[in-house]
């Protein structure tokens, strides 16, 4: 049985019909005896201006129906995105995930399409034909449209952007935050969770990274990174993010992209490159010599596999860089007051130096994976000078601070995520 019900009457032609409102009653009731006692959320959604030619017909004012719509919550916009984004808020609300909409026949692909774009695979979506039976029949529609063309969908996703454009800026402004050791030939910063349009808690609001696992679509995730790349100053259609798979393999952009990768490098002009992190480290590289970046995720598993200097590498061995040159800079991530590890997996980090270990004795030790990676990198031949990782919010644990930060630690599966980027001027 479905959670929420969503009768679809945006476009609902009732003209020169009667005995219309009559027989919406009736395929209103019919819901409501069907869904009523089970369904947490039922919902009418209409054009805001839905009527019949003939004379009092319409929908909001007429006097057979206004109280019986009171049983059902109305969402009514002159736009599909518009009424479909206000009906996800509400049933992401309540938590729910199983939808079933009841729409006109030559609707449902239209409505499809716009499902495909606003929802994730976390929503189960079931359809059922919308029938109006009047006297002498059912109620005339249009026929089914089973295609949508390549240019309805591009009108489709227009039609989203511009309205998530409209949007304000939730739990306050967007905050860039950057290191003085990287010069102004590069474009580079460090987000944080405010300043974007998420609203789900977990991921309010300026998540940047959307999942099947996650409430927020990709034209959610796209409208911040839009929002961020005006404020940087970068061009989001040469926009990369790293695929992460807690490793230490590196992408060297204009080479063949592996199918995962925790670390990439470029020293192409205008493209942008960008680390994940939520409690994993962000890290980004700039050599100013050589006109060269780079950007890796660090987790524990990741730092162990030394992802950081496998980044380092690669941009020495393809672009020439050396040791002495690269900076590196350390993103916000989950500090040692807040991330255990079983002990098998501490040791490892105690190996490298006790003093990333507290309580090691314990089941589960506490690890300081942003001292570990500082370790390596000098161990290896970073200048100690060359790498910021503390300063300018750079260290505060991102699981302590759930005003800036998102965290996975802190948040469970349904985390946001912030990044650190760079890319060189172009």
């Amino acid at each position: 049985m479905a959670e929420a019900v969503l009768i679809d009457l945006f476009g609902l032609k009732l003209n020169s019909q009667k005995n219309c409102h009559q027989a919406l009653l009736k395929t209103l009731n019919a819901v409501r005896y069907h869904h009523g006692a089970k369904a947490k959320f039922l919902c009418i959604m209409c054009c805001s201006n839905i009527s019949c030619d003939h004379d009092n017909c319409e929908l909001e004012t007429s006097n057979g129906l206004s109280a019986f719509l009171r049983e059902f919550e109305t969402v009514s916009n002159p736009s599909m995105a518009a009424s479909l984004y206000t009906i996800k808020q509400k049933i992401d609300e309540k938590n729910l995930s199983s939808i079933k909409v009841i729409v006109p026949v030559h609707r449902k692909t239209l409505m499809k399409a716009f499902i495909g774009q606003l929802f994730t695979d976390v929503y189960n979506f079931e359809f059922e034909d919308l029938q109006m039976t009047l006297r002498g029949g059912l109620l005339k529609q249009p026929t089914e449209i089973n295609i949508i063309t390549a240019q309805e969908l591009e009108a489709i996703q227009n039609e989203i952007e511009t309205y998530l454009r409209s949007l304000p800026a939730l739990k306050g402004e967007l905050t860039i935050i950057t290191s003085p050791l990287i010069p102004d030939i590069f474009i580079h910063g460090f987000t944080t969770r405010t300043g974007g349009i998420s609203y789900i808690p977990t991921l309010s609001s300026f998540n940047l990274f959307s999942s099947s696992k996650r409430r927020d679509p990709k034209a959610v995730v796209q409208e911040n990174l839009r929002r961020l790349g005006n404020a940087a100053g970068f061009n989001v259609k040469k926009f990369y993010r790293i695929k992460t798979d807690h490793a230490n393999d590196v992408w060297i952009m204009g080479r063949k992209e592996p199918e995962s990768y925790d670390g990439i490098t470029t020293n192409q002009r205008g493209v942008t490159i960008a680390a994940l992190g939520a409690d994993c480290i962000p890290i980004v590289f700039a050599d100013p010599v050589r006109k060269a970046c780079g950007v890796a995720h660090s987790g524990w598993r990741g730092t162990l596999l030394g992802v950081a200097m496998a980044t380092v590498n690669a941009m020495i061995a393809e672009y020439g860089c050396s040791l002495e040159d690269i900076i590196v800079v350390l993103g916000p991530s989950v500090g040692p007051c807040c991330f255990t590890l079983p002990r098998e997996s501490a040791k490892a980090f105690h190996n490298l130096d006790p003093g990333c270990v507290r309580l090691f004795g314990s089941p589960n030790p506490y690890v300081d994976i942003r001292k570990a990676t500082r370790i390596l990198l000098e161990q290896e031949g970073i200048l100690p000078q060359n790498i910021q990782d503390q300063n300018q919010d750079l260290n505060l644990c991102t699981s302590c601070h759930p005003d800036k930060f998102f965290s996975h630690v802190r948040d469970g599966l349904n985390f946001g995520t912030q990044i650190g980027f760079i890319s060189i001027r172009e």
